[in-house]
């Protein structure tokens, strides 16, 4: 991975499409890199989770163009790289790997700022909610998940990023966990240095990780089919 990290830096600092065009062919060995990281990656994932079969690391690679239409950031480019293992919505095969709204095995790539995270990211009003009744429902399940050993060696808690001021309405304020509702997103994630990133052992260690997500994503996930399909919506 030294060669992806390098690129990226030097992109940070060339965010324009003269010093891209100059170093494309850089960028294409560095992507071709990454599909394959991914492939190795999603091979050992779809042996501890049968539901990922069929993805491909195309289904799972974000590209490096960034959408400027709506934003004030007019950089071209991407300064990561990220690949996101998600199982599709039942029924619907074209809405898995970075389309999922499920929770699922996300790896970013970025100079100093790698790391390895799980859980549901943005989900809709309505999962939110039922998300969170899940939880406040079934909270001891979810205090053995973070109690195993293997947890807490990689997440301890949830992200704490984006969370309420104040609890949601509709459940008690003095509710043991109550911190947890008041996410707005139930992700997970675990810094990664660069140089566990260029490690040779740099997959197996991912799908060490990955390991330890799986109970608490298999809890988020349940929540998802249990309560139907999910579309999305303006929050």
């Amino acid at each position: 991975m030294e060669d992806i990290l390098q690129f990226l830096s030097e992109l940070a600092v060339n965010n324009n499409r003269e010093w891209f065009e100059a170093n494309r062919s850089r960028y294409e060995m560095c992507r071709k890199r990454f599909v394959l990281f991914t492939e190795e990656y999603l091979h050992g994932l779809v042996e501890m989770d049968s539901s990922l079969a069929g993805l491909e690391p195309k289904d799972c690679i974000w590209r490096i163009y960034r959408d400027v239409r709506f934003s004030h950031d007019k950089r071209p480019y991407k300064d990561w790289f990220g690949t996101f293992v998600a199982a599709a919505a039942p029924g619907k095969p074209k809405t898995g790997g970075k389309k999922s709204m499920r929770g699922g095995y996300y790896i970013h790539i970025q100079p100093g700022h790698c790391m390895f995270a799980g859980g549901i990211w943005c989900p809709t009003k309505d999962l939110l909610k039922a998300l969170r009744q899940e939880v406040y429902a079934n909270y001891e399940e979810v205090e053995a998940i973070m109690q195993h050993r293997d947890w807490q060696r990689y997440f301890g808690d949830f992200d704490t990023e984006w969370m309420l001021k104040k609890a949601p309405q509709g459940f008690p304020q003095d509710f043991e966990h109550i911190d947890w509702l008041k996410r707005k997103a139930f992700t997970f994630s675990t810094p990664l240095t660069d140089k566990q990133v260029c490690s040779k052992d740099f997959v197996a260690l991912a799908l060490d990780i990955a390991k330890a997500a799986k109970p608490m994503n298999d809890f988020l996930n349940y929540t998802f089919e249990e309560y139907g399909e999910f579309t999305p919506d303006e929050r």
